[in-house]
């Protein structure tokens, strides 16, 4: 008799973009060490195809793909769709931050911000669905943020595409539920990532404000992973249009 397991993925075939690095390549590992087959995308070429490599030899299984796409352009939206199989599961993690107060707001940054954090994976999503990628009973997750939530100075712009991520999603998730494909938002707090670099915070800074979060750290890929497998997972099959904080406590 098989071992059982309620949050196996063995049968299903997950994509997973921004895959190259932090909480997306440990989402596509995770996901791959529970039986699911990858499809890892992102930008970074060089740091795809590692990530493929890794999760291909972890596993033993070479069935696992990466095809990257450049998200913030409708042609690498539409030349990712075309050269996917049919999905069982999405992980839309892409996204990119940089911090500004309100004042000094530039149009540039914020067009870069939305375009990538919201617009990207709505049409992304829009595509997937008008091309029949989505499997029904599937499961849609996005990675927003706690600080859709929770704001900070100089957060405004990254906060309002994540917090449109959220409204989004549980329409997304209005829309869908007769084809039982399940959509949820997982809301990471602080987690230590390449992001945080591009924020011009220095890092004692980060370490000090870490030691405010009740369990006394920030976070780190490892501890987001398995919030997804949960909710790619029959698992979850009950759960849907749902936004999660896993944020060691920061939202209290």
């Amino acid at each position: 008799m098989a071992e059982y397991n309620p949050f196996s993925l063995r049968g299903k075939t997950i994509l997973v973009t921004g895959a190259s690095s932090g909480i997306g390549r440990e989402i596509a590992y995770e996901c791959a060490k529970m039986g699911a087959r990858i499809v890892v995308s992102g930008r970074n070429v060089e740091r795809l195809k590692a990530t493929l490599a890794e999760i291909s030899v972890a596993t033993g299984n070479e069935e696992h793909l990466a095809v990257p796409a450049d998200l913030a352009d409708s042609s690498g939206i539409e030349a990712l769709v075309a050269d996917l199989p049919v999905l069982n599961g999405v992980v839309h993690n892409a996204g990119i931050n940089k911090r500004m107060t309100c004042q000094f707001i530039k149009e540039g940054d914020m067009q870069n911000i939305l375009r990538t954090n919201l617009e990207s994976p709505v049409l992304l999503q829009k595509s997937l669905l008008k091309k029949k990628k989505v499997a029904d009973g599937g499961s849609i997750v996005f990675t927003a943020s706690l600080a859709a939530l929770r704001q900070t100075p100089g957060n405004a712009v990254y906060s309002a595409s994540k917090a449109g991520i959220i409204a989004y999603a549980k329409t997304l998730a209005v829309e869908l539920a007769s084809r039982r494909i399940r959509v949820n938002s997982i809301l990471p707090g602080m987690v230590w990532t390449n992001i945080l670099s591009n924020t011009k915070i220095d890092i004692e800074t980060y370490k000090e404000n870490e030691k405010t979060y009740p369990l006394g750290r920030y976070g780190v890929p490892a501890d987001i992973a398995p919030l997804a497998v949960y909710l790619l997972s029959d698992a979850s099959s009950w759960m849907t249009g749902t936004s999660i904080n896993i944020d060691g406590g920061a939202g209290m």
